[in-house]
């Protein structure tokens, strides 16, 4: 597995026991109320699971798995794939953060924006990589 692949699963990873881990707070806190302030915690918590577990490991199972190229660089564009990742990860970061802390709008759209930038880049990376079975072209 490439390391940036490796990058992708761990953060997603961190993302899921994350956000499990305030998905299991609000629950208790349904039962036994902590305190009302808990619940700015729902918004974060379903970014980091549907954004930040779901999209990071997708991405990095997507940059493992699909076939590579058959000169160098062999899986593509390694700085674009780094890229992706920053935008992914900053942008779920700025709207959970965003929507914990500030109730800013500004921020997250920002974060939005960036989160829609790692998936166009992403797209852009993979889309040469897939190809019919049987059809495999050097590029």
């Amino acid at each position: 597995m490439p390391s940036l692949s490796v990058w992708f699963v761990r953060t997603a990873l961190i993302y899921f026991a994350s956000g499990f881990t305030v998905g299991a707070l609000l629950l208790i806190h349904k039962g036994v109320p902590l305190s009302p302030l808990i619940w700015r915690l729902l918004p974060a918590h379903i970014e980091w699971l549907f954004a930040g577990w779901m999209l990071n490991l997708v991405f990095g199972v997507a940059y493992w798995m699909l076939p590579r190229h058959g000169i160098e660089p062999i899986r593509g564009r390694l700085w674009l794939v780094r890229s992706v990742f920053i935008l992914l990860n900053t942008g779920i970061l700025t709207v959970s953060f965003s929507e914990i802390f500030f109730r800013e709008i500004t921020f997250i759209v920002i974060g939005r924006l960036m989160e829609a930038a790692s998936a166009i880049g992403f797209a852009i990376h993979a889309w040469p990589r897939i190809y019919p079975f049987g059809q495999y072209q050097v590029r």
